[in-house]
């Protein structure tokens, strides 16, 4: 018995460290993020540093992508500006800036948004660095660069809130 208990605590906390780490199998070399998904995450991190939350939002609408825009794909989302950006917006100023990348994980997603502003294709999730003597993980962004859309074809930040 005791040996069947020792069994299950051991699987038991197998599968909870692997549940909540986050998988390294598609890394890939910093150096192997695309400019125009470097340059969408830069206009990100610019974008949060508006002073007004109202303005940030209205930039945002612009680089925001699958669903953090509603279906017309050019407004938000009704929860999104007070929610996740309000977070990023408020916590900016713990972070690098320039923005210094420490994790890029790249994966496909075959469809993020509804209606016309649904998007698939390649998911960047980028890790940024806190500023020195700041307590906490660096947190990731996610940026789609989407594929086979007729109108929506530069990369946009589809993931946002981790800040």
């Amino acid at each position: 018995m005791k040996k069947l208990n020792s069994l299950l605590v051991a699987l038991l906390l197998l599968f909870t460290c692997n549940l909540f780490s986050q998988s390294k199998l598609n890394d890939i070399k910093i150096s192997d993020l695309p400019n125009e998904v470097k340059s969408t995450l830069d206009k990100y991190i610019e974008v949060l540093n508006i002073q007004n939350l109202d303005e940030c939002a209205t930039e945002f609408c612009k680089i925001a992508g699958g669903g953090l825009v509603n279906e017309d794909g050019i407004s938000l989302r009704s929860n999104i500006k007070q929610y996740s950006l309000k977070k990023d917006h408020d916590n900016i100023k713990f972070y690098k800036q320039p923005v210094v990348i420490t994790r890029v994980n790249k994966s496909y997603s075959g469809g993020q948004g509804f209606g016309n502003s649904a998007i698939k294709g390649q998911v960047y999730k980028i890790w940024i660095s806190k500023n020195e003597g700041v307590a906490g993980l660096p947190a990731p962004v996610s940026i789609m660069v989407p594929e086979g859309h007729a109108t929506i074809t530069n990369p946009k930040v589809v993931n946002i809130g981790s800040l």
